[in-house]
């Protein structure tokens, strides 16, 4: 049974982006600046010293079970 919260497209793509990023992260105040703050609070990002956002390791295993795992159903 599913019993995380649901991602919209617009965080899927987010998480994604954060994940490209590294340990760059994203900035705030982008397009995707309202997704980030969702993520945040669900666990999923968090944000640094220097107010950039960047990946939790809840946000790695979202990314990969959901993200991830719909990418591999796509290529097969």
């Amino acid at each position: 049974m599913w019993n995380e919260p649901y991602l919209e497209t617009c965080c899927r793509a987010t998480l994604h982006r954060l994940l490209l990023a590294g340990t760059i992260g994203r900035p705030d105040g982008l397009k995707d600046g309202p997704c980030l703050h969702r993520l945040e609070a669900m666990g999923l990002v968090c944000r640094r010293a220097d107010s950039r956002f960047e990946i939790t390791e809840s946000g790695r295993a979202r990314h990969a079970s959901e993200i991830m795992k719909r990418r591999e159903s796509r290529a097969g």
